[in-house]
């Protein structure tokens, strides 16, 4: 039997191929496909199925890239009016060898959402494995909420219907197979656990441990956000997305011809980390560290103008490629030859954020003229607490809040590590906010530093002063 996980960092995506005597079957494959094809011939197996547990969000998905490469058939779900590949339903079941695999019906994350059972015949007539897509996690199970507000206590109720009647049942020693891993956008809490069971997860997963009643409940007030490149995913995943063939070429930009793409709509995208970027960088454009890029680019960039990296020394673009593809950014267009050094060398004008220490900010406290702005996940402030006198808007959603924003304050801006805190503060800066720090260390240095963290029920009941 030919078993295989495939990761793809940074959107923990998990992946699989399962296979024996010749034949192979990819559960729900990333659009840079070809890693899939490499495994099955150097295994001597021909893939000949690709199951698509359900349309994904956060993602685009890879089955008609590989079916294209492969000839393999591509399975999903019945309640999706997909435009490519067959339907399942439920009870379905397919062959391979020994290996039987049966569809199974799980909706809550998604209406069409279905797992696959599978059973190794040749040792025994009991389940083996579940690949569960985004139904169930380890410690988590799926969201509820992508249908909309409007269906969301509908799908809560559909999900745990699907995981008491349908997965939960099953021995507790059947190895849950996930699409997702911790810290993916599909879930609100996803431990980092590498593989789990269904027996263990009745153990530690407090959420199955709810009544229908309670879980509902948490469903409904479970607080998630959305990235607004899910709506571009769920399209592209339903329709079919546009066959690849092969990684975009980057074209090398110079200085002089960057600096003329400034006035017009490419989207310029400083991928270094917050200290290089506050040295120095480009006026007008948008920080987002490297690995970041798959969680935060798509709440900025739009899937029409051309996309221009600048970095220091241009290394491992390759990898950068791959993540705008997975999203579908096919426009990624260039980079800036010879690194950003190339651009203050032609003497072009560089601006630069201003960066605090916890030091410098408590010495700043109580100034009037400072607003403290915590780019945090709202999750994170009410669980970890808060820096006194800080406001809150999310840096996904930082442009939508812009007008509740001082502009005649210095405006310091922090997140956990100080990696958001540099996106929030390259967007302050491009829309015009022209003192503006990022506290390096974020909350996390903060707290290092000894300085206190402020819980919403301290500052509900204290004490009113004497």
């Amino acid at each position: 039997m030919l078993f295989e996980k495939i990761r793809s960092e940074i959107l923990a995506h998990n992946s699989y191929v399962v296979g024996a005597e010749g034949e192979a079957v990819v559960i729900d494959p990333r659009r840079d496909c070809q890693i899939y094809a490499e495994i099955a011939e150097s295994n001597d197996f021909k893939i000949t199925t690709i199951f698509e547990t359900h349309k994904n969000e956060d993602y685009v998905i890879g089955s008609r890239d590989l079916a294209r490469i492969t000839g393999a058939e591509i399975l999903h779900g019945a309640r999706e009016n997909f435009r490519f590949g067959t339907s399942v339903h439920e009870g379905d079941t397919f062959r391979l060898g020994p290996l039987e695999l049966e569809v199974i019906e799980t909706p809550g994350h998604t209406v069409e959402s279905i797992s696959i059972l599978l059973r190794d015949r040749s040792v025994s007539a009991d389940p083996l494995m579940i690949f569960t897509g985004d139904a169930l996690f380890a410690g988590d199970v799926g969201r509820t909420d992508l249908a909309g507000e409007s269906k969301r206590r509908e799908m809560s109720e559909m999900l745990y219907a699907s995981l008491h009647e349908k997965i939960l049942p099953l021995p507790d020693g059947v190895i849950v197979c996930p699409a997702h891993g911790a810290g993916s956008v599909c879930g609100g809490n996803i431990s980092d656990r590498e593989y789990t069971t269904i027996g263990f997860e009745k153990a530690a997963n407090p959420i199955l441990s709810m009544s229908k009643e309670e879980f509902v409940e948490y469903k409904m007030n479970e607080k998630i956000y959305e990235p607004p490149y899910f709506e571009m995913m769920r399209r592209l995943n339903r329709e079919g997305p546009p066959l690849l063939y092969s990684l975009p070429h980057l074209s090398a930009y110079s200085a002089r011809e960057l600096r003329s793409l400034l006035d017009g709509k490419a989207q310029i995208i400083d991928i270094r980390s917050p200290t290089s970027f506050a040295g120095g960088h480009i006026p007008g454009t948008l920080n987002i560290w490297r690995d970041g890029l798959p969680i935060y680019m798509g709440y900025y960039l739009n899937y029409d103008d051309p996309i221009v990296l600048v970095d220091d020394f241009n290394l491992d673009l390759d990898r950068v490629v791959r993540y705008c593809v997975r999203l579908g950014y096919d426009n990624i267009a260039g980079y800036l030859a010879d690194g950003f050094a190339a651009w203050f060398k032609q003497g072009e004008e560089i601006e630069r954020t201003g960066t605090w220490s916890p030091s410098d900010l408590a010495e700043h406290l109580d100034d009037p003229s400072v607003y403290i702005l915590d780019v945090r996940k709202i999750g994170q402030r009410e669980e970890k607490g808060y820096i006194q006198g800080s406001h809150h808007i999310y840096v996904g959603h930082l442009e939508e809040h812009l007008s509740e924003i001082p502009e005649d304050k210095r405006i310091v801006v922090h997140c956990d590590v100080g990696y958001k805190g540099s996106i929030a503060a390259s967007i302050l800066q491009k829309h015009g906010f022209s003192n503006v720090i990022n506290l390096l260390g974020g909350t996390i240095g903060w707290e290092a530093a000894n300085y206190p963290m402020i819980k919403e029920e301290e500052e509900l009941y204290a004490a009113p002063a004497a």
